[in-house]
């Protein structure tokens, strides 16, 4: 197996409606490039893992605990263990990438789409 891949040779994991991750899992992290439709909703809720991001294109309203902030391209988060948040994609939708250590394992049981060109790179 190689240490190297290109992100549109990943299959999209359906995560919400309108929300799909193509997730690069190493033995301690998972990184995933996170497209949000125009206006989807990530509902409130909560992981294990802390997660970090960053906005790459479009918009986010990001709510952590009671703090909501707009985030455009080159915006970052830091969502500790357990914290409750939610996110809005703006009128144009969104790519994020996310980082999480410890691993989503909980995305281990989602079945993986064929891979299709993402919207990032273009």
């Amino acid at each position: 197996m190689s240490a190297f891949d290109d992100i549109a040779a990943v299959g999209p994991l359906r995560i919400w409606d309108g929300v799909v991750a193509r997730e690069i899992r190493g033995e301690q992290t998972t990184m995933a490039v996170v497209e949000l439709d125009p206006k989807s909703v990530v509902p409130e809720h909560h992981h294990v893992s802390e997660q970090l991001g960053l906005v790459i294109r479009g918009s986010v309203a990001f709510r952590v605990r009671d703090e909501t902030r707009e985030l455009g391209p080159g915006a970052t988060w830091s969502v500790p263990s357990d914290v409750p948040h939610e996110v809005r994609a703006g009128p144009e939708g969104a790519v994020v990438l996310d980082v999480f250590s410890p691993p989503r394992h909980d995305w281990s049981g989602i079945e993986r789409d064929e891979p299709r060109a993402p919207r990032w790179p273009a």
